[in-house]
C-alpha cells in the first residue's frame, strides 16, 4: 500500500523540490531520500516522463569532476500542475482525516487545528 501511495505522489514531491530550485537527478534523489525511500533507478524514468509532459525542462552545466550535469528546472506548466496537485492532496488528506477522526492540517502550516 505504501508503495502505491508513494508512486501516486512522487511527481508532486519532485516538482515541489524543483520549485525550491533547479537540481540534477542525483541531488533530487539525495534530497528526497532525507524523508522517503527512493532510488536513482526510480528518478530517471520519472524525470523523462515529467519532461515529456513539459513540466520540467533541462540544461547542462559543466562539472569539474566529470561530464556536464543535466539540471532540471520547473516550467510554468510544471508550477501550475504542482499547485493543482497540492490542492488535490490537501483535499484528499482532509477526506481521509475526516474518516479517521483526525484533525485537518490548515493550508500553509505544519500544525493541526
Amino acid at each position: 500500500m505504501k508503495i502505491q501511495l508513494k508512486k501516486g505522489t512522487l511527481d508532486m514531491c519532485v516538482l515541489s523540490v524543483l520549485a525550491r530550485g533547479d537540481s540534477y537527478a542525483y541531488e533530487l534523489v539525495s534530497t528526497l531520500s532525507e524523508t522517503m525511500e527512493i532510488s536513482e533507478g526510480t528518478i530517471y524514468p520519472l524525470m523523462r516522463r515529467l519532461q515529456a509532459q513539459a513540466w520540467v525542462s533541462t540544461y547542462f552545466v559543466e562539472s569539474s569532476s566529470g561530464p556536464p550535469r543535466k539540471y532540471y528546472t520547473l516550467t510554468i506548466a510544471g508550477r501550475d500542475s504542482l499547485a493543482e496537485m497540492q490542492d488535490e492532496w490537501r483535499s484528499f488528506v482532509d477526506e481521509v482525516n475526516g474518516v479517521l477522526g483526525l484533525p485537518n492540517i490548515p493550508s500553509g502550516t505544519g500544525e493541526t487545528q
